[in-house]
This record gives structure tokens, sequence and C-alpha cells, in this order.
């Protein structure tokens, strides 16, 4: 990432932040009284999530005889969309489409993506940025970094985003439609052998991501690039909330 870049970026950043935190702290009074009156729990759901890449070299914490991969974590504020209980006897696992752990209220928020707008508070903080690769739990990257080649670069030297390429291209879990131009890709790319159990992987969905994650990254390093890529996917980061293409 450039040094204009990096600037540019965090003005958007904060300038961003801070005006959905003003036009959209109305929507939070009906979405608190509608998941209090659909299941029973806290309204808003506190996570740990992972940041940036840490290279080994760079960051003191590791150990020099240690190659695992590290991130930089922090926690992530989110209106609950999942039963209080959801992860219980499974650990962590990934949320998938018609996960039957989401509550009703929580499907209509992830479809529509309402139940990330606490997040504004994580932009405003410097935790992520407005654009970026979607930020995922530390117990499940590292075995993604190692299930799918290359993962890891998704976030090197880049903050995780609220919205990014991939949320405005792909579905809620990474799908793309089969009509679309991504779509008709990716189904040369998944499951190229056949394998009836391994159709819907959610591995395929998350290289899907990957592709788009790792094309933004790359638009970082020419600042106009950058900036129209910035522009057109926080334009269309509301039409996608409005049409509920979260599914």
């Amino acid at each position: 990432m450039t040094p204009g870049v990096r600037l540019v970026k965090r003005l958007i950043d904060l300038a961003g932040s801070s005006a959905g935190i003003a036009l959209t702290w109305p929507l939070a009074v009906p979405i608190a009284l509608a998941i209090r009156l659909d299941s029973p729990g806290p309204i808003f759901f506190v996570q740990r999530r992972s940041g940036p890449l840490l290279d080994d070299e760079d960051d003191a914490r590791v150990p020099h005889d240690r190659k695992a991969h590290r991130w930089s974590d922090f926690d992530i504020y989110k209106f609950r969309t999942m039963r209080v209980d959801a992860e219980r006897g499974t650990g962590a696992v990934l949320a998938s489409k018609g996960d039957p752990r989401v509550t009703r209220v929580g499907a209509f928020l992830r479809k529509t993506r309402l139940d990330e707008l606490p997040q504004f508070w994580n932009v405003l903080r410097g935790d992520m940025s407005l654009v970026g690769p979607r930020p995922e739990r530390p117990e499940l990257l590292e075995t993604l970094a190692h299930a799918i080649p290359y993962f890891e670069e998704r976030t090197r030297g880049v903050k995780p985003g609220l919205t990014g390429l991939a949320q405005i291209s792909l579905g809620y879990s990474g799908n793309a439609s089969p009509d679309s131009e991504a779509g008709k890709v990716f189904a040369s790319l998944a499951n190229p052998f056949g394998v009836d159990e391994a159709d819907g992987a959610v591995a395929d969905d998350m290289r899907n991501k990957l592709m788009f994650d790792l094309a933004y990254a790359a638009s970082l390093e020419d600042f106009w690039t950058y900036l129209r890529l910035e522009l057109t996917i926080l334009v269309k980061t509301p039409l996608i909330m409005v049409l509920s293409r979260g599914h």
C-alpha cells in the first residue's frame, strides 16, 4: 500500500464511519427491539476477529523458531443474529447458507447486512477499514490458511473491512450466482473431479472470496486505481443492502 493510499484510506474511514454512525443510529432501536422479541439473549454480539497478517520478522511477539501465521486480533461488534447456544457442542464453525443457528430476525439482518452496522465503531477506532477483506475468527483462520493456498495473503498489510469487493460481487457466504460472470468462472473451478460429497463445499466459497480480496489488495498499489475501486464499492454497498443480496 502506497503512503498516499494509506493516508486517503484512513481519511475516508474517519469521515465514512462518523457519517455512518450519525445516519444509522436511529435504526438501532427497532433492530434491538426485534432481536429481543425474537430470541432470548444479548442484543449485541462481541467476538474476537483477526486483523492484518503480521510478518514474523516484524513482530517481536512471534518467536523466531515458529513459522505459523500470526494476525493482530481485535473485538468486532455486531447485532446478534444467532441463538446464544449456537456453537454449543460444535465449537467454532463457519456460517453457511441456510444456517439453522440463525434466528428469524438474524436472517433478515444478515440478508440486508444490517447486522454489521455496529462495526462503524470498529472503523472509527482503527481496528477495521470501511473497505477490505472481511475479518475471520482466529481459531478458523489458521486452518483456512493451510487448506487454501495464499489465503493468508488477503490481509497482508490490509485492514479487514466492513464491506469489500467480494461482498458487492458475491452472496453472504461467498457463493456466486450461476448466471453472473463470476459464477461462470467459478463453476469451472469448483469440484473439478466431480466428487458428489464435495458439491457446495465451504472451501469453494472461501476461494471465491479470496480472488476478490486479492484483486482489491492489488489495487492498493496504485492511487487512482484504488480510489476508483474504493468509491465504487462504497456506492454499491448500500444498493446491495437495499436489494437484500445477502444470501
